[in-house]
């Protein structure tokens, strides 16, 4: 069947290419991705803005779960890939995409909840204080969404969080119309100019520049069910900012395999709400992984759902170390391991089809797409 086939391609399209390991170090992958392109845009009644925003999601779902689920047909996986686009002024669009591969090289439990989640055992995250770290990368890509999330930078105008801080998957959350993005900055001292004093070794006080978010993107994948089914895969949005923000961003990158991830790590920052004000750091190892979710135990609180999930690793095209997002951290899963529950924190993979539609969305031309 034409369409079964073209999915599996879809699935694994990607070539990883590794270095030898005579001479190894973690260097990224080079992915062909496909092309998804517009087909058709119709227009949209309106959304009421009426759900509440949280801050996290949960799910039973976990890695067995996920691996035993069928899996989508291409028709399916072409409806989850077309996506909604709200508009500062309430319009709202929904678009249907097509899917095309361009070359031959393609590869590619139930648990009872509770209030306090996402902490495991000592608490190891690092509150980064001081502007020297606050304003300076790869820490002044992490800014903070109206909603109470947390985004990252990812190019001149364009903000990646989670869907769930715009969408609960059945209506858009109160304030996602007016969604504005926060920038941490030096609050002014008398006489108006910054702060470049270290007479005191108190942190300086920083406060928020926020601007207006122009449209977001939503993909149909998260708006089909809601945030406890599997539709935690496409837990993911993109915001265009009505003007540019002039900050350093990071690229976007196709996940690599756990396995190939710098002594298995990740890292993200976000603004957790239990240290309110501060921009929270953590890296820690993945445990599992699906095709595409990564399962770890990094310590979070909510508030840093939609933080952008990065690693370092060497770039071999341009003889040099580069950090890029892989996934974006979405919440917190049950999952059933050899018949105990565990918990872990989950962050949705940027697989190469989710890279060929958020590159589409940020640039608006599939040759500048073709290279995760």
């Amino acid at each position: 069947m034409a369409g079964l086939s073209t999915l599996i391609l879809l699935l694994c399209a990607a070539k990883d290419v590794m270095p030898s390991s005579s001479h190894w170090k973690p260097t990224w992958p080079s992915y062909r991705v496909p092309v998804i392109l517009p087909q058709s845009t119709l227009n949209l009644d309106k959304p009421q803005f009426d759900a509440e925003a949280r801050l996290e999601v949960v799910s039973p779902c976990g890695p067995a779960c996920h691996k035993s689920s069928p899996l989508p047909t291409y028709e399916e996986v072409k409806h989850y890939l077309s996506y909604e686009t709200l508009y500062a002024n309430g319009s709202l669009t929904e678009t249907e995409v097509g899917i095309y591969i361009l070359s031959n090289s393609a590869d590619g439990s139930q648990g009872k909840s509770r209030t306090k989640r996402q902490i495991y055992g000592y608490d190891s995250r690092f509150s980064i204080f001081g502007k020297d770290f606050l304003l300076n990368y790869p820490f002044s890509t992490s800014v903070k969404l109206s909603t109470g999330c947390t985004g990252t930078l990812v190019a001149e105008k364009h903000v990646l969080t989670a869907a769930h801080c715009i969408h609960d998957g059945k209506s858009y959350v109160k304030g996602a119309q007016k969604l504005r993005v926060g920038f941490l900055k030096p609050k002014m001292k008398d006489g108006g100019k910054g702060a470049n004093s270290t007479k005191s070794a108190m942190p300086e006080k920083m406060k928020f520049q926020w601007i207006r978010v122009k449209r977001t993107h939503v993909p149909k994948g998260w708006i089909k069910g809601n945030a406890n089914d599997i539709g935690m895969d496409y837990d993911y949005a993109l915001l265009e900012l009505k003007k540019p923000h002039k900050r350093k961003f990071m690229k976007i990158g196709v996940s690599p395999p756990a396995r190939h991830l710098p002594g298995g790590r990740i890292h993200f920052s976000g603004y957790d709400n239990d240290r309110p004000g501060n921009l929270v750091y953590r890296f820690c190892d993945v445990k599992d992984e699906t095709y595409d979710l990564l399962y770890q135990q990094c310590d979070a609180q909510p508030g840093a759902s939609g933080s952008g999930v990065y690693v370092r690793m060497w770039k071999r095209q341009n003889h040099k170390w580069e950090r890029k997002i892989i996934g974006i951290f979405s919440g917190h899963q049950w999952v059933d391991m050899n018949g105990t529950p565990q918990d872990f924190n989950v962050a949705v993979r940027i697989t190469p089809l989710k890279y060929a539609q958020i590159c589409y969305w940020i640039k608006g031309n599939y040759l500048d797409c073709r290279e995760g």
